[in-house]
């Protein structure tokens, strides 16, 4: 019984360590290939969803897939970090940003599903709801990140409740309430990441 308390307790003692180390696992080009890939989305759209609201699969084919690209890119650079990682205090922390940050993630999309099959007219709130949500998971994984990334979730909350202000002015699906906040802000997280991980690393 002893003995079960006492690796209760060092593993406790280590997921404590992990939430007050920074992480480092998000690195500075794969989030700004990310911003990149927003702005090629944003423009592949401009050409080819003439009417985005009466084309609502390739509309939300195109915002996906993007999502998609994004995010094996940024997880593969996790992955392959944690796997190197000469501590175990890395990997957990690795898995600890992945809990913080999946939440936000299901909601959107669960949100886009529940919007797509009963509230087709509201589809023009996607944009900013999926910046919201961003948002959402930027602010719970703050405290793993550098202080300096708050505010890059301040830009995303800023942003998601202008563009629903004004989608709903306008009620269009226009690709650059996609393409310019997602673009910049993920060339701001770039930034952010850059300046107080990896330069100082160099």
């Amino acid at each position: 019984m002893e003995l079960r308390d006492a690796l209760t307790q060092i593993t406790e003692i280590r997921l404590q360590l992990a939430r007050t180390e920074v992480f480092r696992g998000y690195r500075a080009m794969p989030v700004a290939f990310s911003g990149g890939v927003a702005l090629l989305a944003a423009l592949i759209q401009s050409m080819t969803i003439s009417e985005p609201a009466t084309q609502v699969g390739s509309y939300l084919s195109l915002w996906v897939g993007a999502a998609v690209v994004s995010g094996l890119a940024a997880g593969l650079e996790m992955m392959i970090r944690a796997r190197n990682a000469t501590t175990s205090v890395t990997r957990e922390l690795t898995w600890l940003a992945i809990e913080q940050f999946c939440p936000c993630l299901m909601a959107g999309a669960l949100v886009t599903i529940v919007l797509v099959r009963a509230a087709p007219e509201s589809l023009w709130m996607l944009p900013g709801l999926w910046q919201i949500f961003y948002a959402l998971g930027i602010f719970a994984s703050c405290r793993l990140l550098p202080r300096p990334t708050f505010w890059v979730a301040v830009f995303y909350l800023g942003t998601g409740l202008t563009v629903m202000v004004q989608g709903h002015a306008e009620a269009t699906l226009s690709p650059w309430m996609m393409g310019i906040p997602f673009g910049a802000g993920q060339f701001l997280a770039a930034a952010v990441l850059y300046r107080t991980l990896e330069r100082n690393d160099a």
